[in-house]
């Protein structure tokens, strides 16, 4: 543990540098607490340690932290958050008055409990989303990795080249939690690539490292890489990765490397680049409908299937309500569209239709409650509720789901949404009733 120090501000008081001080009372506004960022997890090293006589001190009071600033391991500023106290009456954006960050690396204690993470510089930090500068905003960072598997291994939309579809070259990392994973899923199943592709499913719970591969009922090890941690496959890839380590990710045998962590554009190779080698007849993005599909898409995804974590994870009544209001508009905006025809395009299912349907399969018993977007349950909308039945009924697709990872996820890893983690029992849902689509 780092050694302390007491630093004097001149308009809020004392601030505690360091662990150990001996303050009987925390300052009643700011409490900095610095740490050496070089140890694993500077956030859990505090909470870990059952020697020192103050750690109950920074556990009991972290709500009261209300700056943070976070080094990486050369002292280079890669993060600043602020966060609002119960009476503070604000938040205070940069350092506070009178004090200069030097010496020791900076990071919160504040947030031990806030279960998840990402790499700076290829070291783990347990760090929360940051929505000061955005008013309260959830704001998703777009994926890193962004190759492509092609059927001859030219270089796709973005990304190198050298990743030509083969049979048994590639591994799925999964969560069958995660609805940005279950799309991957999906498409594993209904192209049949499960021969081809190997999969690898995460333990549901993702604590202060992030996703792992404990053993619990239905994760499968890691068999490309042997690891217990998720972010070790993102450093295998890249040793001084910097950002969330997320779900899913396409991980190339041959080159021991990540192809692509971003699902929007794996579900389209999955979709077609291997049809030579074997995979099942399929189109989900067929060109005849690309454009209709975009704009669906265009629409749904910020709305909707991004829409309901913009909801579960502002920190503003504004953020809360204007994510809110959106999501709802493009449900009866969807439902809708369902009554005049039998998919989001038309009379096939595409991809906008496998898109949209791993976030309705988990409104009801996750969002509504969970993310607090609770106007309409997806029961009440006859249309969109037939029709998340009839998608849910395709051959093949019910075994992707689990519900039990679905909600022991969310309600148990979210705990500054959830801190009691305590799960629901219900809503009892039969995604098996008959959807009468056949229009």
């Amino acid at each position: 543990m780092p050694s302390a120090a007491l630093v004097e501000s001149s308009t809020l008081g004392p601030l505690v540098a360091g662990v150990g001080v001996p303050l009987a009372v925390p300052p009643p506004e700011l409490v900095l607490v610095l740490v050496d960022t070089s140890a694993s997890s500077p956030a859990q090293a505090i909470a870990d340690d059952k020697a020192s006589k103050h750690a109950g001190l920074w556990r009991r009071h972290r709500s009261m932290v209300h700056y943070i600033h976070t080094c990486d391991a050369r002292g280079a500023t890669v993060d600043s958050e602020t966060l609002q106290s119960p009476g503070s009456g604000g938040v205070h954006r940069g350092p506070p008055p009178g004090v200069a960050h030097k010496g020791p690396r900076v990071h919160p204690a504040s947030q031990a409990k806030r279960s998840m993470g990402k790499l700076v510089d290829g070291k783990w930090h347990d760090v929360w989303y940051d929505t000061a500068q955005s008013k309260g905003r959830y704001q998703r960072k777009d994926a890193s990795f962004r190759s492509w598997v092609t059927p001859d291994g030219s270089a796709g939309p973005s990304g190198g080249a050298g990743f030509a579809a083969e049979r048994g070259r590639y591994h799925l990392y999964v969560s069958l939690a995660c609805p940005w994973a279950h799309r991957t899923l999906i498409f594993r199943k209904l192209k049949g690539l499960e021969d081809m592709i190997s999969v690898s499913t995460v333990n549901h719970f993702m604590g202060p490292k992030g996703w792992t591969f404990d053993a619990a009922p239905g994760p499968l090890a890691d068999t490309a890489n042997g690891t217990r941690l998720l972010y070790e496959v993102y450093l295998k890839a890249d040793d001084r990765y910097t950002g969330r380590v997320t779900v899913p990710v396409l991980w190339d045998k041959a080159g021991s490397t990540i192809v692509s962590n971003e699902s929007g554009e794996i579900i389209r190779m999955l979709n077609s680049a291997f049809d030579g080698v074997g995979a099942s007849a399929g189109d989900y993005y067929p060109p005849a409908l690309r454009s209709e599909i975009d704009a669906v898409n265009a629409r749904v995804y910020p709305t909707l299937n991004n829409g309901v974590y913009k909801c579960g994870f502002a920190t503003t009544q504004e953020a809360y309500a204007e994510s809110f209001t959106a999501l709802f508009e493009t449900m009866d905006w969807l439902d809708e569209r369902l009554s005049r025809q039998r998919y989001l395009c038309g009379d096939t299912i595409t991809e906008a239709d496998w898109r949209l349907f791993t976030t309705l399969i988990r409104f009801d018993s996750v969002y509504f409650g969970h993310f607090k977007v609770n106007r309409r349950r997806l029961a009440d909308y006859e249309h969109l509720w037939a029709y998340t039945r009839e998608l849910y009924q395709v051959p093949g697709v019910a075994a992707t789901v689990n519900m039990h990872h679905i909600q022991h996820h969310y309600y148990g890893s979210h705990p500054t949404v959830n801190p009691s983690r305590i799960v629901p029992l219900g809503p009892a849902i039969d995604f098996d009733e008959p959807h009468g689509r056949a229009l």
